[in-house]
């Protein structure tokens, strides 16, 4: 009788083993087919990087001749670049930038690039002969009708997309009287910003608010030296600020990058150009505005940077004041310098890989949620 028990126990165990393990075998299956979240995705692709390859994804540069070709290819693939900004010395064609971008995106190895224009319309148009290039911003501010500037967004977003180009640094949200701005008024500014906002979210392509903190008051071309904003930051806040504050506080941050300029606001930080400068980017820009979306230095071979530093340095104060991309548009050598700045301080845990992480989730979640 004994033994009967003991057999009868030892089987009622592994039963009940049995069926516990086909419990969370059934389980795991059920967990298994629960689709991801996009942040689980971007998670998982980051995590499948290489430091090299996140290092990559944080530059973005401009490449040469109006087909993909060795040195171009070299770039992409040697440094893993996350980004191309076309010029007109690469826009012949319709078809030919067609094939440009569908050549370049065949290099990219995990996430799309980012294929970005500057299509503000007025005086900085490119590709005019095959890309209607918009009115200035100054002419459609001063027609006092902003569906013009959401319009033109529109009908510019989707011409772009349809020539393979997913990013638009457009529009400028800086406040004065220059062609390119829509008013010396911060509320109308940012009335047209916003307007312009949703034209490029309708065509749903990416684009970017610049030049932060707003340069509508400088009076030197950043593409020469550095200058000053001689302005208090109640008064930045009270007007040039307005047109940011207006999309970040009421749009989808995966929607649009925030371009920092090349001038310096004493009254935010005394020494560094708004591009290297935590204060201006971290400190205002992130934790007072509340910005956690992509931001994007201007060109690092401007004059108002490049006259006052090395480039294996430029990168990586742009990335330790809080940017995710540092943009470098011409020369082939500088482009290299400022990946290989930021990756050996990466290396060498100057940059910490959290802080690259961040960075890198933040570009391979705009590219998911816009890829074409």
């Amino acid at each position: 009788m004994g033994i009967c028990r003991r057999f009868f126990a030892l089987t009622l165990v592994m039963l009940l083993m049995l069926l516990s393990g086909c419990g969370k075998g059934a389980e795991a299956d059920e967990n298994a087919k629960k689709p991801q979240t996009l942040d689980d995705q971007v998670d998982a692709i980051v995590a499948g990087m290489s430091l090299p390859e996140k290092v990559g994804q944080m530059v973005m540069i401009g490449v040469h001749g109006t087909e993909i070709n060795d040195d171009s290819r070299f770039m992409l693939n040697q440094y893993h670049i996350g980004g191309v900004i076309f010029f007109d010395r690469n826009l012949q064609s319709a078809e030919q930038t067609k094939k440009l971008t569908a050549d370049l995106q065949a290099q990219a190895a995990k996430v799309p690039l980012f294929i970005a224009i500057d299509e503000e319309g007025g005086p900085v148009a490119r590709g005019k002969g095959f890309i209607e290039p918009p009115p200035s911003a100054q002419s459609i501010g001063q027609s006092g009708d902003n569906t013009q500037a959401e319009a033109w967004a529109q009908k510019t977003g989707n011409r772009l997309k349809e020539l393979g180009i997913n990013v638009n640094f457009a529009p400028v949200a800086d406040v004065g009287n220059n062609p390119r701005e829509y008013s010396a008024d911060g509320q109308t500014a940012a009335k047209f910003v916003a307007a312009a906002a949703q034209g490029y979210e309708s065509a749903h392509v990416i684009y970017a608010l610049k030049h932060f903190p707003g340069i509508g008051r400088g009076q030197v071309d950043s593409h020469i030296d550095r200058s000053e904003i001689p302005a208090t930051k109640d008064e930045l806040m009270a007007q040039d600020l307005l047109p940011f504050k207006e999309i970040i506080a009421n749009h989808s941050p995966e929607n649009f990058m925030v371009m920092v300029s090349h001038l310096v606001y004493p009254a935010l930080d005394k020494e560094h150009t708004a591009s290297l400068s935590a204060a201006v980017q971290t400190k205002l820009l992130r934790q007072e505005l509340g910005f956690n979306g992509v931001i994007i230095t201007d060109s690092l071979e401007m004059g108002a940077v490049s006259k006052y530093g090395d480039f294996r340095e430029l990168g990586v104060q742009a990335i330790q004041a809080g940017a995710d991309i540092a943009l470098v548009c011409h020369e082939y050598p500088r482009q290299t310098a400022v990946y290989l700045g930021i990756l050996e301080a990466a290396e060498k845990g100057v940059i910490s890989e959290e802080r690259i992480n961040q960075s890198v989730k933040r570009i391979v979640k705009m590219k998911l949620l816009h890829r074409q």
